[in-house]
């Protein structure tokens, strides 16, 4: 069983390491491509009139969406394999392994117990028989997890999916046999740590929205007001329309557009 001090350096080390992928992450972010994908229709009729409001929404949802996924994998996970005992699973898709003398457990861990579609359950089953059949010689009971680390949600195989889902509470409890491991996870998680993290995410934040709100006033607005047309004819239109190449820069946050947001992550 991992000790109190030993928790608290490992949940340290993995917030250490979610806010390094934090700020890469938002440095990856290419406004263009976005635009491509999202739904501008969407944007004007949620009430983002301003080229600062799209700016912030496309932001708000890039960020959302890609902080629960690296927070799976740059926190739960690591956690789940030093605390499991187990090691690096053998098969992509398969992260932790736990062998015993008759039983070999297999975890797929995800950081919450977000729906799969039908392609994704079938894609994680994939995974899992690939793993099966590879250790056939082992005689073992074969048992395929996939983890959530918060969560209530538990279920079984069935004949379209082919492992169990273990969420939260009880499948850490599985893994530690610590009904409270849980709860110690968010009680070791150091205020001073995530604050000592907050001032460099928030530099790289505001000057990341700096940049793509003047690339997308000079694609997409005219006068300072957006050209909703041209945002729809890039989107949408049959035709591509032709923007100047640019080149990835990044400079220093103005005071005037400093002051057009509010605190951002």
């Amino acid at each position: 069983m991992i000790d109190s001090e030993q928790l608290q350096q490992l949940i340290a080390q993995a917030l250490d390491d979610f806010y390094r992928r934090r700020i890469q992450r938002l440095a990856d972010l290419k406004l263009r491509a976005i635009l491509r994908r999202k739904n501008p229709y969407l944007y004007k009729a949620i009430g983002a009139f301003d080229p600062v409001d799209v700016i912030e929404e496309i932001l708000k949802a890039y960020l959302s969406s890609s902080d629960e996924e690296i927070f799976g994998e740059a926190f739960f996970e690591p956690i789940a394999k030093a605390v499991s005992g187990g090691v690096v699973s053998p098969t992509e898709g398969v992260d932790i392994a736990i062998e015993t003398d008759d039983r070999y457990t297999a975890i797929a861990m995800k950081s919450g117990p977000n729906p799969f579609n039908s392609s994704q359950v079938k894609r994680q089953s994939d995974e899992f028989e690939t793993l099966r059949r590879r250790l056939i010689k082992l005689r073992k009971q074969f048992d395929p997890v996939l983890g959530h680390g918060y969560g209530r949600k538990q279920s079984p195989p069935t004949p379209k999916k082919l492992y169990r889902d273990s969420s939260g509470e009880k499948f850490w409890e599985e893994l530690t046999g610590d009904p409270d491991f849980y709860l110690k996870l968010i009680r070791y998680m150091e205020q001073s740590v995530v604050e000592a993290h907050r001032p460099q995410y928030i530099a790289e934040y505001k000057q990341v929205r700096a940049i793509h709100l003047q690339e997308f006033l000079e694609d997409f607005c005219a006068d300072g007001l957006v050209d909703w047309e041209k945002l729809v004819r890039f989107n949408s239109g049959k035709d591509s329309i032709r923007l100047p190449r640019r080149k990835k820069q990044k400079r220093a946050v103005t005071a005037q557009e400093d002051s057009q947001f509010t605190e951002g992550g």
